[in-house]
């Protein structure tokens, strides 16, 4: 398997810092280090886009990210869609939504594709990444959750979002690659740590992956390594991966 160079690696990952804890200093710190290393995107809360579009500045090449009924998925159809149409507004260039959970595992299959349906088209013509939170499902869910997101038009079938207590695993990305074949893409996001994490992923049809600042640094280190080059990142001690989890 040919592995991504360190300097190809940040094109398919999209940095975030969407917990519940994050603060103006982290905003601040994604966007410093999106920008040093050309990230493909970067992800915070409603809240906290706007601030994030300001620190990446005007001139950025990084995807600014928007989410949508993050991170339970059980806000209403309207909720969500008026939340994606303000992310659109304040210059997000793609939308992470999660999808009615509650709703799948009670096999109400229409209310989740009108509710994937609603947002893709409320924000057209901008990418739509439909997040499975595949720690709630079992596999034959995941397996519907996929089918239902592209026949939705969603652009990628992303299988969590950090929030869960249990992470992605190769497994998972065979499951929706064989379901999806290349009707859509696959974002891998919850429990992805390592650089081994992504190699194993990209072979079995992974696209993209989403990853926290307390983990993105160590993997990117590694990838330097990997490379035979130095790695010197003023903030790798101060948001390095000791502090990490699902």
């Amino acid at each position: 398997m040919n592995k991504l160079s360190c300097k190809e690696l940040p094109k398919i990952i999209d940095i975030s810092s969407v917990r519940t804890d994050v603060t103006y200093e982290e905003i601040k710190s994604i966007a410093e280090i999106a920008n040093r290393y050309n990230f493909k995107a970067t992800f915070a809360m409603p809240c906290f886009t706007e601030m994030l579009h300001k620190c990446l500045g005007n001139n950025t090449s990084v995807i600014l990210g928007g989410v949508a009924g993050f991170p339970s998925g059980a806000d209403t159809t309207e909720s969500k869609v008026e939340c994606a149409k303000k992310m659109k507004a304040v210059g997000c260039g793609e939308i992470d939504m999660v999808i009615n959970v509650g709703a799948l595992k009670s096999k109400d299959y229409e209310l989740v594709k009108r509710d994937i349906a609603m947002v893709v088209e409320a924000v057209y013509p901008l990418e739509v990444k439909t997040i499975l939170e595949i720690c709630y499902l079992t596999n034959e869910e995941i397996i519907k959750a996929s089918e239902i997101a592209v026949d939705a038009g969603t652009t990628y079938v992303k299988t969590g979002t950090g929030w869960g207590n249990k992470p992605t695993t190769v497994e998972t990305i065979k499951t929706i690659k064989s379901t999806i074949k290349d009707r859509a893409k696959i974002k891998a996001a919850g429990g992805v740590r390592t650089i081994e994490d992504i190699d194993s992923m990209i072979e079995c049809g992974c696209d993209r992956f989403g990853v926290g600042i307390k983990s993105i640094l160590t993997i990117l280190k590694n990838a330097y390594e990997r490379d035979n080059l130095e790695f010197n990142e003023p903030l790798f001690e101060k948001w390095s991966t000791a502090q990490a989890k699902y």
